[in-house]
């Protein structure tokens, strides 16, 4: 019999006294998620992981990681994995948040392996890492976008999404470009969606650089691209 982790047994106890279940396989069908779902919308989860990581001792960068991964990998219902992400992202272990951290969110994208963990764990946790850690993360998000892995590639295009005033247009550039040819929706979908961020802070930057790839920027990417942008 598999052991559960003390944590994730509270966790599990805690969702299950806020879920309706009735609600769970709609959430289920809309994410297309082999996992179930206890039925918990957002705003309580997060409430949830709140209160029950409130007073949660973190010893080190290494424990951090032990117990987000217990909740990540014991994981039978989606939302204890939304709390993995939660758990990941404690102002406490802000002093952890450094490239050391990168093969613990490498794990979460390619196990996790679809857009509602990729795109939070993208801009809410590469992101940052990458805005305080820019020489090691540009070389790192460089090797992602070249990769064979969907999901990583996805990361590297849309890790800047917080950015804003910040954002390396080179390095978003340079991510984008090898996925340019691609047919996958969910990288033609992250590249027109990092260029629409990035055109609030440069509209006209944006303007010119789709001018420029043409038809090499598929459709729905230059749709994505210019949706906020003034004819």
């Amino acid at each position: 019999m598999r052991r559960i982790h003390p944590l994730l047994k509270a966790l599990r106890h805690d969702l299950s006294a806020v879920a309706d279940p009735a609600r769970a396989p709609g959430m289920q069908a809309y994410m297309k998620s082999a996992m179930p779902y206890h039925g918990v919308p957002a705003p309580l989860l997060r409430q949830t992981c709140r209160a029950l990581f409130r007073d949660l001792p973190l010893q080190d960068a290494d424990h951090w990681q032990s117990l987000v991964l217990a909740l990540w990998r014991g994981a039978d219902y989606r939302e204890e994995r939304y709390a993995a992400i939660e758990l990941s992202g404690l102002a406490r272990a802000a002093p952890y948040q450094t490239p050391a951290a990168m093969p613990l969110y490498e794990e979460m994208i390619v196990s996790g392996a679809w857009w509602d963990y990729v795109d939070a764990l993208a801009s809410l946790r590469v992101g940052p890492i990458l805005r305080a850690h820019p020489d090691p993360m540009q070389r790192l998000m460089r090797e992602w976008s070249r990769g064979e892995n969907l999901w990583k590639r996805r990361t590297s295009i849309l890790c800047q999404l917080g950015s804003r005033q910040a954002t390396d247009v080179r390095l978003l550039y340079d991510c984008i470009e090898p996925s340019l040819a691609s047919r996958e929706f969910f990288l033609r979908k992250a590249i027109g969606w990092a260029l629409r961020q990035y055109a609030r802070i440069d509209a006209a930057e944006v303007v010119r650089y789709v001018t420029e790839k043409g038809d090499r920027l598929s459709p729905l990417s230059r749709r994505e691209a210019l949706k906020r942008v003034a004819p």
